[in-house]
């Protein structure tokens, strides 16, 4: 049975190792502006997956994904040395998308609250299209149409056949 704490430790351990490995020994100025987010373990300790961000556009995220690519035998074998596995996991570098999903969710509140202000400032003006109280309220003359109907009993078998008689 897989220990997940344990793996757990080790992809937080991960982490520390390619992070500080980065920013240490690996002299790639394409590496300079990398965050390492988080790591994750499979639960028999064999395959890493490593999370990364960078700050820039779309051709420093390509041009960080090579050098990571062609870093990760000195990474894996810092990972080796500091960990003390007895089989040193594979790394996988993944660009992280939260960052990027967090900003456009930011966006998007900023568009719904514009939307709902607008509707706030449009309804300040508005009047309602029919009366203002389109609701009835009860008076005595309406009680006057119901005095000469009084309670008809029924028997269960009228209630049986229902409406239709039938």
């Amino acid at each position: 049975m897989a220990d997940t704490a344990r793996a757990r430790r080790l992809a937080k351990r991960i982490a520390q190792i390619v992070a500080s490995g980065l920013e240490h020994e690996v002299k790639d100025p394409r590496l300079a502006m990398v965050t390492i987010t988080d790591a994750r373990v499979t639960p028999d300790l064999r395959d890493a997956t490593v999370y990364y961000t960078v700050f820039g556009d779309d051709a420093d995220y390509a041009s960080t994904a090579a050098a990571l690519s062609s870093a990760t035998g000195v990474l894996r074998s810092r990972v080796g040395d500091q960990t003390g596995v007895r089989f040193t996991p594979t790394l996988t570098f993944v660009a992280d998308t939260v960052p990027d999903q967090a900003r456009r969710m930011e966006e998007l509140l900023a568009k719904a609250k514009e939307a709902d202000e607008e509707v706030a400032r449009l309804a300040s003006g508005a009047v309602p299209a029919g009366d203002a109280d389109p609701y009835r309220a009860s008076t005595d003359d309406d009680d006057e149409d119901t005095e000469g109907v009084e309670d008809e009993d029924f028997s269960d078998a009228d209630v049986r056949r229902g409406p239709q008689g039938g």
